[in-house]
């Protein structure tokens, strides 16, 4: 879809917009498409202060179609701005789909590149070994607005020759006076890898090395992000193909993180174990930048490939899912630990300690000073328990399908609940653990009730105020 042709369907988006409008589940303080479907955040990056937040969009479509990338901006994570699609697909190399991939800024320019996606339909294809491009293309852009033109950088004959047609959602990061370009991989014999390429330019790019764990674990790696926090490096990535383990892995794909030594002056490497970033129903594709406070940011998306649970609601209205809450990423030694961004206490109202919380969009704090075990109902089908080693959510009727998910935990000390009309994001003993899941209660208020073997050292709840979107 080019810029023409999107223009002259702005009349269909509009129509796409009045059934949206007084939706009981449209979000109030997270990011949705301004109509049809959103997935992957995009190019994430900070510049001059104000926040690009970019993202896989298809304006006309809550289920599936053609992908562009949208574009929201912010300088204070309250206030947004909302602009018209930043990438078309109006290249041979894009034609049919303008897919992931990320920002890297230098010289107070914008490098964006990205997957453009390209399916052969001249004769009947696997669309894993044949007949699929996945070409990584490069745009130049001074403002993040505007570009003049797209470079095909890497084609599917540049990968190595023992890969797919699947190598996509590139990531650029500067190490010793060299770039690296990361992209996540399947090779012909089904195994998940990251491809590192290396540059002087951040246009002529020549493969460096393969990244894979010894024994294979899933049949591809999306969306990775090879970053560094405290000293420690992390590769994020999202496998697909990992079987469920117990309570482990219980989404069709897995989003989470491996500790990971890496020499790439030697091309020596090693993975610590796997951990999922998130324990929720909803979670895919996060993406991370540093901001000009020297936060490392992440960002993904409400929601997951091929589930087999549904968000009707909003289809039903025009529109499908969402980007989680911003959140900010630290280093526990091998482990990631995820925080609110504290710009987000902006939306609080007065503080609150009584348990009459009728409110429909709050912020839930509670603070332990010990915990055997714990059972707290939100709403009218949302449960949390804890039985001094697992801690559970179940979404109950409200899930559409969702229905439990749980963690190890061997004590619970804190949880911070965020909850909006239709997602509930869970973040416990100070970002640890997480959970994100969409739920579509009948009742929004929140009406908490909580009981068990503890003693509470603090319980506080706030009523969130929704953040502007300007046109």
């Amino acid at each position: 879809m080019n810029k023409t042709e999107y223009l002259n369907r702005l009349d269909e988006q509009k129509k796409i917009q009045e059934l949206m409008k007084g939706d009981k589940y449209t979000l109030n303080f997270h990011l949705i498409p301004p109509s049809g479907w959103l997935n992957d955040p995009n190019g994430l990056c900070q510049f001059n202060g104000v926040n690009h937040i970019y993202y896989q969009y298809t304006p006309f479509n809550a289920t599936w179609g053609m992908k562009l990338w949208g574009h929201y901006t912010t300088k204070d994570w309250i206030t947004y701005k909302e602009y018209e699609p930043f990438i078309f697909s109006d290249i041979e190399d894009d034609r049919d789909g303008v897919y992931s991939g990320s920002a890297f800024i230098k010289n107070n320019e914008f490098y964006f590149y990205y997957t453009g996606n390209v399916k052969h339909t001249d004769k009947k294809y696997d669309y894993i070994s044949a007949g699929r491009e996945q070409n990584t293309i490069l745009i130049k852009s001074k403002d993040g607005f505007t570009y003049k033109e797209k470079k095909t950088l890497l084609k599917n004959i540049d990968y190595p020759k023992n890969m797919s047609c699947h190598v996509r959602d590139p990531q650029i990061f500067e190490k010793n006076d060299n770039y690296y370009m990361v992209l996540g991989a399947r090779d012909l014999d089904d195994v998940g890898c990251i491809l590192i390429y290396q540059s002087k330019d951040l246009e002529n790019w020549d493969y460096h090395m393969t990244l894979t764990t010894p024994e294979k674990f899933g049949y591809m790696w999306e969306c990775p992000n090879i970053i560094e926090i405290s000293g420690q490096t992390f590769l994020i990535c999202c496998p697909q193909g990992v079987e469920q383990q117990g309570i482990d892995y219980a989404n069709i794909y897995q989003c989470g993180y491996f500790p990971l030594e890496l020499d790439l002056e030697k091309k020596e490497y090693k993975f610590g174990d796997f951990i999922e970033l998130d324990r929720g129903f909803d979670i895919y594709a996060p993406q991370t930048f540093l901001d000009e406070n020297n936060r490392r940011i992440l960002i993904g998306w409400m929601g997951i490939p091929d589930a087999d649970y549904t968000n009707q609601p909003t289809i039903d209205k025009g529109w499908q899912h969402a980007l989680t809450l911003p959140r900010e990423l630290k280093a526990n030694g091998k482990k990631i630990y995820q925080l609110p961004l504290e710009e987000y206490k902006k939306l609080r109202g007065e503080v609150q300690k009584t348990l009459d919380c009728s409110a429909k969009n709050v912020e839930l704090n509670f603070e332990f000073t010990t915990c055997k075990n714990f059972n707290l109902t939100l709403r009218d089908s949302i449960s949390l328990t804890y039985d001094g080693y697992i801690f559970t959510l179940d979404l109950e009727k409200c899930g559409f399908g969702r229905k439990i998910r749980s963690v190890k935990l061997k004590n619970l000390i804190d949880i911070q609940i965020f909850l909006d009309n239709s997602s509930i994001e869970i973040f416990l003993n100070s970002g640890e653990k997480v959970f994100t899941s969409r739920c579509y209660s009948k009742n929004l208020e929140a009406n908490p009730k909580f009981y068990g073997e503890y003693t509470l050292n603090d319980f506080k709840w706030y009523e969130l105020k929704k953040f502007e979107i300007l046109k």
